[in-house]
């Protein structure tokens, strides 16, 4: 009887695993996550909640989420003799419990005046052990690919190798859409790259009616005889003929072909600001529509809220690209070919993309490759001596990355992305400012690029026994608090509806979805909180340690 493989993704927005066959090679069962089970929307909020709750903590949330997609995959655990993993830094620290703080702050001085010694992040392979509480065999291997730099990891180097921009003649631009959007430059064999926090819109997410790419998932829509026709992610993840809608409002036309709409991917809320400023019903700030809203149907809506989260992603991503540009000395209009990489880079329309910003505006040739982290992890479940290729590309880049959140050009850059989308700076302004700043200009858009789709789905192939989807990856923990007046107004705080009330328990406790929270750097229920009881840390903590932690913040606000 052969061994099994688990190819394992940790994503910003949601965790994806498939089971492997080794005497086969063959993909047997994909499961993912609808969301990320720590608190936040993106790395930030991930790092600040292991620095305040502690990075055991973190690491506990999350190792308990993998296991709950290694139950999903439907094969004997038993079996399984390799587990490789990709992603980011912070989620392959988190999920191996390394010190994150040098992924905290930036600069080697402030470091050292902090004693943080960063940890090694090279490629090892390690023993399942040192990973107490994954649901694996003893003897068990876990792959681990090397980082870049600060931000950028293993999933920056499986763009860059899955795509094969290396070996391409053209100036070439590659970008995972992302919450962290991973950007890569190749000009005259130079690699450059960078990551920027493009926000959590990109993946449908912190948007009003979003949801990550899912079967329900409106991923585009097209104009359709006055109309709009809606294009819908059905269950084996592809998009199929949705009902007709009036992006000003009003009831939907024709029934569904497939699965009924739940709600708006990243890709869809891209179509829907595309087509609204197409239709003259977007002109940023604003939706110029009767309810100031954008209508995908009688429950979905995009407001002015989910345009300006938008719009700031589609700036970082812009900013990110130009920023590149003048590190390598070339105008924007050099790129001649993109390569999109992620759930949104694969189901979106590449030129309403290229329309927003998403990608250069003289583009000629578009290929759309799917989740290339994910089929990284795969191969290097399968051949674990990829290892010292991602080892000598890792070396690479090392010389030319650039990061973003030290860069004076993004800086520049961004506040003009942002000065267009939140206060409506017209483009020959922001041209304009780019010619005063010396940097690469943003020319009008060129032809339509060839668009090429190398895959059908962003997981090209999700096995014989299909796809299994946990939209629940999150703790759902109880408290009480002693002092509680049960009024709700923590419950009503809530921007992301992940509190509730039992008033019916004994004494009445309030009900955390820990995946659906923002986290502590939102905190607006404990500020709602008029009796200053209620104490978010609670809901991530062992239920034994409320006495013990209560104790030491009465001491400390005692404290001379």
């Amino acid at each position: 009887m052969s061994g099994l493989g688990i190819a394992l993704d940790l994503g910003t927005s949601g965790f994806r695993a498939q089971a492997l066959d080794f005497a086969t090679a063959e993909v047997l069962s994909t499961a993912i996550s609808t969301r990320h089970p720590l608190p936040g929307a993106n790395v930030m909020d991930h790092v600040h909640f292991a620095l305040e709750m502690g990075g055991e903590a973190a690491r506990d949330i999350v190792v308990r989420a993998v296991n709950r997609l290694l139950d999903a995959l439907r094969v004997p655990l038993d079996r399984v003799e390799r587990l490789a993993i990709c992603g980011n830094p912070t989620q392959l620290s988190l999920f191996q419990a390394l010190d994150i703080r040098d992924l905290a702050y930036a600069g080697k001085r402030l470091l050292a005046r902090l004693g943080v010694d960063p940890p090694t992040r090279d490629a090892a392979v390690v023993d399942v052990a040192k990973f107490p509480g994954l649901a694996l065999p003893a003897g068990c291997q876990v792959l681990v690919p090397p980082a870049v730099r600060h931000e950028v990891g293993a999933d920056a180097l499986a763009l860059i190798l899955r795509t094969g921009m290396l070996h391409g003649a053209d100036t070439a631009v590659a970008i995972d859409y992302g919450t962290n959007a991973e950007i890569a430059l190749v000009h005259q064999g130079r690699v450059l790259t960078g990551s920027t926090a493009a926000g959590p819109a990109l993946e449908g997410q912190h948007i009003a009616c979003g949801m990550l790419a899912a079967p329900g998932a409106v991923a585009d829509l097209e104009p359709d005889a006055g109309l709009h026709r809606l294009h819908i992610l059905d269950q084996a993840m592809l998009p199929v003929r949705g009902p007709l809608v009036d992006l000003r409002g009003g009831p939907s036309r024709e029934a569904s072909l497939g699965p009924p709409a739940r709600g708006i991917t990243g890709t869809g809320t891209i179509a829907a600001i595309d087509q609204g400023q197409e239709a003259g019903l977007v002109e940023a700030p604003r939706i110029v529509t009767a309810d100031q809203a954008l209508h995908l149907g009688e429950a979905l809506y995009l407001t002015e809220a989910d345009l300006l989260e938008a719009g700031k992603a589609f700036g970082a991503v812009r900013a990110g690209m130009i920023t590149l540009c003048h590190e390598a000395g070339i105008e924007l209009a050099a790129i001649r070919t993109a390569y999109m990489a992620g759930a949104s880079g694969t189901y979106v329309d590449a030129r309403k993309a290229q329309r927003l910003g998403l990608l250069p505006p003289r583009t000629e040739r578009v290929y759309q490759v799917g989740n290339t982290s994910l089929a990284m992890a795969r191969e290097l479940a399968l051949d674990p001596g990829l290892l010292a290729s991602l080892s000598r590309l890792a070396g690479r880049l090392r010389e030319s990355h650039c990061m973003f959140a030290t860069s004076k050009v993004f800086a520049k850059v961004f506040l003009l992305e942002f000065s267009h989308w939140t206060e409506g700076m017209p483009m020959d302004h922001y041209r304009r400012f780019l010619v005063r700043y010396g940097l690469p200009d943003l020319p009008p858009l060129g032809a339509a690029p060839e668009i090429e789709r190398l895959v059908e789905r962003d997981i090209d192939d999700l096995g014989r026994m299909g796809l299994t989807t946990i939209p629940d990856i999150g703790d759902v923990e109880r408290r009480s608090f002693e002092g509680c007046i049960v009024c709700g107004a923590c419950v009503e705080a809530c921007p992301e509806h992940a509190l509730t009330l039992d008033r019916e328990a004994a004494p009445p406790a309030l009900v955390l979805d820990q995946a659906l929270c923002n986290g502590v750097a939102c905190g607006r229920c404990e500020r709602a909180c008029s009796e200053k009881v209620f104490r978010l840390e609670r809901f991530f903590r062992p239920s034994g340690d409320d006495g013990r932690r209560d104790a030491e913040r009465t001491m400390e606000n005692q404290a001379p």
